[in-house]
């Protein structure tokens, strides 16, 4: 850590030198979510040493971020929007030449689900199945009652309680046995998958990707055996007045990378490199795990992602930018 910390002052001072001309001063939005903040400062740093780019991170937030894209013309990069919260203006502002769509941040999108312990699918295939849950529901005891079973579902207020609780009633898990548990906060339903496996015991309940939680944690996505009702999903499974809830797959959310359309026509080569970069959700569990693990911000787990995959980060870029930022990586 104490290298990495002394490698992002490096950093810092190294922004915005050789060659800046040849793409001007760029302004990334960094969001303050750990994925986001860490993509941001990788953005800076390969476009600041590969491409010669004056990058500049600057606060930003999904909608507010979005909107000013669209109605400002900046930032010039927003690395890791999650597109469905804003889809209409996203699809306005392509449809105007105001903004692009470089690429897929995370290419498996943001994954949400119900989820079990690997260790259990292990042991018992059928558990990765919503019928092989409810025929064992009595594996899943609940934690202040044993005669029934536990789910554990969104904190009260998240937008996610709707949902999950909508798909409790559509797959009739309460006739399975099963009770729905508030785990009260975001902590608490992390809290309570670290302690069954620190136990080795039964867990269910909804969860997300990409988090440090599933770094850390193998879990595996429980199959409704529905498939996915995209429109099923977005009029009911979604709505607090969803009467009759049917199960189905909870669809991926597209999450983008989108810059302007100035960006992309000043600099195409840098534009480019943002098309190409793109993780997968086990990828970043991982490194949000790390980040969790290290107490690292996103300017040193940039560098530690920097470091130590080369061999990806060289296919998203020129072969002389791959070059330019050896380099600057050597001189660290």
């Amino acid at each position: 850590m104490k290298k990495l910390l002394g490698a992002a002052l490096v950093l810092a001072g190294m922004s915005g030198t050789a060659q800046a001309a040849d793409c001007g001063k760029v302004t990334i939005a960094d969001m303050n979510w750990n994925s986001a903040t860490m993509i941001a400062h990788i953005d800076q740093f390969i476009l600041s040493e590969g491409y010669g780019c004056d990058a500049e991170l600057v606060p930003g937030d999904t909608m507010p971020t979005g909107t000013s894209m669209t109605e400002k013309g900046e930032p010039d990069i927003a690395p890791e929007l999650w597109s469905n919260s804003m889809k209409a203006a996203i699809d306005k502002g392509v449809a105007e030449k105001r903004l692009r769509v470089a690429g897929q941040s995370l290419s498996d999108g943001g994954e949400e689900g119900f989820w079990v312990p690997k260790y259990m699918v292990e042991k018992d295939p059928s558990l990765g199945t919503i019928s092989g849950i409810k025929k064992n529901a009595k594996l899943f005891e609940h934690p202040e009652d044993p005669s029934k079973s536990g789910f554990y579902g969104c904190p009260a207020g998240w937008n996610c309680q709707i949902s999950s609780g909508n798909l409790f009633r559509a797959m009739k898990m309460e006739n399975a046995g099963f009770e729905m548990i508030d785990p009260g906060s975001g902590a608490g339903l992390s809290g309570a998958i670290a302690k069954a496996y620190e136990r080795g015991e039964g867990w269910l309940g909804y969860y997300w990707a990409p988090t440090a939680v599933l770094g850390k944690y193998e879990m595996v996505k429980v199959d409704f055996e529905s498939g996915t009702d995209l429109e099923h999903f977005r009029s009911c499974t979604t709505s607090e007045t969803c009467a009759d809830p049917k199960p189905t797959m909870y669809p991926p959310s597209p999450v983008d990378t989108v810059t302007t359309e100035s960006f992309a026509s000043k600099a195409p080569a840098a534009y480019e490199y943002l098309t190409k970069r793109s993780f997968k959700n086990a990828e970043m569990n991982k490194m949000l795990a790390w980040m969790e693990d290290n107490q690292a911000d996103g300017e040193i787990a940039a560098l530690e992602f920097m470091k130590n995959n080369e061999d990806k980060w060289t296919a998203w870029v020129t072969p002389e930018a791959a070059e330019k930022l050896k380099n600057a990586l050597a001189s660290m």
